[in-house]
This record gives structure tokens, C-alpha cells and sequence, in this order.
């Protein structure tokens, strides 16, 4: 009976690891249109006058690079040059939060961190999901460019309820796509992004707005980053 559990166990980890491998890869090439995060909204929505999904897929070349650096900026500076964890960060969250306690709590979870949570995990806040979340950014650190998390994560980020993705945000809000949004509206979808059913994007609060600054002062301070047809590229200095 126990050389029978063993072998079950040896044939689920193996098929685990050959579909997690497998479906990474797949969406490495193909638009990532229904997550978790978005299942459970609208199942949660479905007795709610607004059950519209606004959501509408983005290429990297057609997202204007002042978003993305200010999702850089707001979110994870060192998203170019770390492995999918941002060590120092989470070092200094730990510190941090050891001397506020439960007053703010500080977050260190990178853009590839989030990225992985939102496409491959349920939202939950466990360990196991942490877990998981932990394998998935590995895998996509390995098998994905940076490009690839960026642009998908740009376009499954929830901006506002049943508002998902830059380019549905930059149509709806901006009434322009996500190629020509400037560096005040960029600024503002990236405040969106930490309590997006919090911020409304129309109506932002003056709390709002001076964020959205900050980011774009941050933005200034980034390391410089140069995008072509290719992608983007960290010039060393």
C-alpha cells in the first residue's frame, strides 16, 4: 500500500512540474485573458447592476515606455536587475515592519512576484499559496524576458473594478490607447495599482495626485532605460 501512495505521489509531482512548465511556456506566447483574480470578481459580481468586464490586450510595443517606467517606479526599482525577488527590499520590509508592527505594513513582492500570483494562483493568503506563488516566479524568471512579465503584467493589472489592463484604463479613462498615455495619466494608473477599488482613476483625491507626482519624480530618478522594437534595455552608467 505505501510503495502504491509513493509511486501516486512520484506520478502528481511529475505531472505538476510537466503542466506548470508547459502552461508557462504557453502563455510566454499567448495573451494571459482570464485569471483567477478575475474569475472571482465576476462570480462575485454576478448579482451586481455592473457586471462588465473591461479588459483589451496590449503587445510591449503598444504601451507607451513612460508606463512602464512608472510602474518600475512605483512598484519594484530594481525589476531589470533582480531574479524575481528583490532581496534588499524584502530586508528592509523585515526591519521595517519589526518597528511599526501592525501600524503599516510594508510589502516588498516584485513585479514578476505579482505577476506570478495573479496568473497561476487563487487569491488567497496562505502559505501555500505563497508557495506556489514562490515556484511560479521562479519559472517565469527563468522562462520568460522581462519583457514578457512586464507585458503581462500590465495588461491583467486591475485598475479600477472590472477594469483590467493599461489599455482598457487608458481607452476608458483617457479616451486614448495605451501607446499615447503621457506621463501624468502613466502616473496615475500606477497609483491605481496597490487599492484599485479604493482609487477612482476620474475622481482621484488630493492623497492621489500628490502620489501620482512623487511617482513621476521617481521616474526621473530611475536608471536610464532605453526602449526599441526589441524591448527595453538598462544602460549601465
Amino acid at each position: 500500500m505505501f510503495k502504491i501512495i509513493k509511486q501516486l505521489t512520484i506520478y502528481c509531482f511529475i505531472f505538476f512540474f510537466t503542466f506548470s512548465i508547459g502552461y508557462v511556456l504557453i502563455l510566454k506566447w499567448v495573451p494571459t485573458t482570464i485569471t483567477p483574480l478575475k474569475v472571482m470578481f465576476f462570480f462575485q459580481n454576478m448579482s451586481s447592476e455592473n457586471k462588465l468586464i473591461y479588459s483589451s490586450w496590449a503587445n510591449f510595443g503598444e504601451i507607451n515606455p513612460t508606463m512602464v517606467k512608472s510602474v518600475i517606479a512605483s512598484e519594484d526599482n530594481n525589476f531589470l536587475t533582480h531574479h524575481g525577488f528583490d532581496w534588499e527590499a524584502i530586508e528592509k520590509a523585515i526591519a521595517y515592519n519589526k518597528i511599526n508592527g501592525h501600524k503599516r505594513i510594508l510589502g516588498a513582492s516584485t513585479i514578476s512576484q505579482q505577476t506570478a500570483k495573479n496568473v497561476f494562483c487563487i487569491p488567497d493568503r496562505t502559505w501555500l499559496r505563497k508557495g506556489f506563488e514562490t515556484y511560479y516566479t521562479i519559472l517565469i524568471e527563468l522562462l520568460w524576458s522581462k519583457e514578457d512579465i512586464m507585458e503581462t503584467y500590465l495588461n491583467i493589472i486591475e485598475t479600477r473594478p472590472n477594469v483590467y489592463g493599461v489599455e482598457a484604463t487608458a481607452q476608458r479613462y483617457y479616451n486614448k490607447p495605451a501607446i499615447d498615455l503621457n506621463p501624468h495619466e502613466s502616473s496615475m494608473i500606477a497609483t491605481a495599482l496597490p487599492s484599485p477599488r479604493r482609487m477612482d482613476i476620474a475622481n482621484p483625491t488630493t492623497y492621489h495626485v500628490n502620489r501620482a507626482s512623487k511617482i513621476r519624480r521617481l521616474v526621473r530618478s530611475l536608471p536610464r532605460i532605453e526602449f526599441d522594437s526589441t524591448g527595453m534595455t538598462l544602460i549601465e552608467e
